[in-house]
């Protein structure tokens, strides 16, 4: 009796197991290749970190906008800068978000304003001012808002020309959008 108990938990553990693994949205085809299902009532997944209330991945079945993200997690906390995005640029799915903080994180007070440049606005020698971007990357910055138009959201600036992830995370609470 204890043998046929202990074969149905494992039998139960296995299939939980290959549920776990198994991605829904992924079919396979008769030469065994897998694709991704082409479903239009397939959700688009939106993730926001930074200063935010309930930081994560969220679904929608149409393309939200900014302030329809953060509203889904729970609003943007008191030290959020609200010249770090627009409420209405419309979101690309697979796409993080950040909400970069208004005063220093490491001020518990909340009195030190963090000094910002504006990436639609500022010159290459005011961006420069900014730890983490160079010379260079200033530039690169002023190049690509001539040829494409302002910067729309934070992310943005992973398309610029020598920004990689490293630098984005060490200048996205430094940089703003608009005043």
């Amino acid at each position: 009796m204890i043998k046929l108990i202990i074969g149905a938990i494992v039998v139960a553990f296995v299939v939980i197991v290959g549920f776990l693994v198994i991605d829904p949205e992924v079919q396979t085809t008769p030469d065994n290749i897998a694709e991704v299902a082409d479903d239009s009532t397939t959700s688009g997944k939106y993730s926001i970190e930074g200063e935010i209330n309930k930081a994560g991945t969220y679904s929608f079945n149409d393309t939200p906008t900014m302030g329809q993200l953060i509203s889904a997690a729970g609003g943007i906390t008191a030290n959020a800068d609200e010249r770090t995005y627009y409420t209405t640029y419309e979101l690309t799915a697979g796409k993080t978000y950040y909400i970069a903080s208004f005063y220093e994180t490491s001020d518990l007070c909340g009195s030190n304003d963090i000094e910002k440049a504006n990436i639609n606005k500022d010159d290459a020698e005011r961006l420069s001012e900014i730890n983490g971007i160079s010379k260079t990357i200033a530039t690169s910055i002023v190049s690509y808002r001539t040829e494409k138009g302002d910067f729309k959201c934070l992310e943005d600036l992973l398309s610029v020309y020598g920004i990689g992830n490293a630098t984005y995370r060490k200048i996205r609470n430094y940089v703003i959008l608009h005043e």
